[in-house]
């Protein structure tokens, strides 16, 4: 994925919003060379200078907080160009070193705006909704001007464009929009959108929704599994047939916590919704069971803790069953990062989770210094 998760920026807007001070919102549109954000990605500045989300890698925002200010005064969006190519980096006088180049453009999101596109998409990530979001960088239509945007979610009708009901000729766009909000979650990256007469070009930004993680069992060692997926933000469900542990309390806060016996699982949840799902519960007759009912499921990524020998045993158990885990089952779980303790091995199972969800191997960026 290549857009910035929207509840990084939810905290910051909600205190704006309490203060009815207007915010400025950085959208990447395009990037060239080695740059820490994509198109797509934001950053979202308030009046103090205080911003959420990152851009580089603290190269830029510092001259982004300055450029923000008449963007919040006039309500005018920009566009901003960053080249940090450069042998020297002298260039804007910043340092980065990042040698790469990049467009942002700058709307504001105040009460003016009706906190639009953030709050319909605040709305949208809360309910595990899709929507897309359309910034108009170039129009030719002095009633669409620079920053204008407009928002589509399949659950909501008309589409939202700065309040108001989009015209005729935008049913191109609402086309390509709601075209782009069935594309799963993991495979979402912002998409370019082009209309001739009248001229109009617009960046169409899916939301990105967190990942659904299932943890079948509640044992101690699930605890830091669900710590870690809780810091990144997804949504965690655990499961357990065992009432001290299936206990809300000893679990991160937002984690869904759900006593049931393990045969209960596939009619008491809605299994292919989850992204993954981890059997963790050291309870053999257990793991069997939670085996079985996820192989008949789409869930893409099944984990099993423990030894290749207890693999082979509950695969052979659950019978012709274990042919359809054949491409989806990692056991044992989680990358080799070495250490033993629960706080290593839960790292080592949401990296490979991770990783899979992102479609990488999980390698090293450079094995050797003098490689290119």
């Amino acid at each position: 994925m290549t857009t910035t998760p929207i509840h990084r920026l939810l905290p910051l807007l909600e205190r704006c919003r309490l203060r009815n001070e207007a915010t400025v919102l950085a959208t990447v549109l395009q990037t060239a060379g080695s740059t820490y954000a994509k198109p797509g990605e934001h950053m979202l500045i308030a009046p103090s200078g205080e911003y959420a989300g990152l851009l580089s890698g603290g190269c830029l925002e510092g001259d982004l907080r300055e450029r923000a200010v008449g963007v919040r005064t006039t309500g005018l969006a920009t566009i901003v160009s960053y080249d940090m190519r450069s042998s020297d980096d002298q260039l804007f006088g910043l340092g980065s070193g990042c040698e790469g180049a990049m467009d942002i453009l700058l709307t504001r999101v105040g009460p003016q705006e009706n906190w639009e596109p953030l709050g319909s998409l605040a709305r949208a990530y809360r309910a595990e909704l899709p929507a897309v979001t359309a910034f108009v960088t170039e129009s030719d239509d002095p009633s669409v001007p620079l920053g204008w945007h407009a928002l589509e979610m399949p659950a909501a009708s008309p589409m939202l464009a700065n309040g108001q009901e989009l015209a005729p000729w935008s049913i191109a766009l609402r086309a390509a929009m709601r075209a782009a909000t069935t594309v799963t979650r993991r495979q979402a990256s912002a998409t370019w959108f082009q209309h001739e007469q009248p001229r109009l070009r617009a960046l169409l930004v899916p939301l990105q929704l967190p990942p659904r993680l299932l943890v079948a069992g509640a044992g101690p060692d699930t605890r830091p599994v669900v710590e870690l997926a809780a810091f990144l933000a997804w949504r965690v469900s655990v499961v357990d047939h065992r009432a001290a542990y299936a206990d809300p309390a000893r679990f991160a806060l937002g984690a869904e916590v759900i006593e049931l016996r393990p045969e209960e699982l596939a009619s008491r949840m809605q299994l292919d919704r989850f992204d993954a799902a981890v059997i963790m519960s050291h309870h053999l007759d257990a793991d069997r069971t939670y085996l079985a009912a996820l192989a008949g499921t789409r869930v893409p990524y099944i984990g099993l803790l423990g030894p290749p020998s207890r693999r082979a045993r509950l695969l052979r158990d659950i019978g012709s069953a274990a042919d359809l885990l054949a491409t989806r089952l990692r056991a044992p779980v989680g990358l080799d990062l070495g250490g033993r303790a629960p706080e290593s091995i839960a790292l080592a199972i949401i990296a490979e989770i991770h990783a899979a969800l992102a479609e990488r191997d999980a390698r090293p960026y450079a094995r050797d210094l003098d490689a290119p």
